[in-house]
């Protein structure tokens, strides 16, 4: 293909065009990283209906959602969370919590909730 009157590969042509659709600042790069290499990163406890907890980690600004994990039709319950080196809220009946986030290494948990609350979403700012 030509551009301009020069040649362009498809890798080029690729480029350009996810330059054009994805704006820039956009990117969520939030991925998950093994518990326990570091108290640097997010680590969440969470509790699925009819499953026991499990603890996942994170790292990277962006958002993850932690649902897609569980076949129980994404019900599913925050228990506590360590920020590590991050400000986090959490997506859960229909906002993202809390309104202000939650500062850098901060252990929050669910003191009046004894089960934990709803989340669908954790994020990273």
């Amino acid at each position: 293909m030509a551009l301009n009157g020069k040649k362009v590969g498809l890798p080029a042509i690729a480029a350009i065009a996810m330059s054009i659709v994805i704006p820039v600042g956009t990117a969520e790069a939030t991925n998950i990283v093994p518990c326990g290499s570091g108290n640097e990163f997010l680590n969440i406890t969470v509790h699925p209906i009819n499953d026991s907890s499990y603890e996942q980690c994170y790292a990277n600004a962006g958002v993850h959602g932690v649902l897609s994990k569980w076949p129980s039709g994404g019900r599913m319950w925050l228990e506590r969370f360590w920020t590590g080196n991050n400000r986090v809220q959490w997506y859960g009946d229909g906002r993202w919590q809390p309104e202000n986030p939650v500062d850098k290494w901060v252990l929050f948990s669910f003191p009046n909730h004894p089960g934990g609350v709803k989340i669908e979403a954790i994020r990273i700012l």
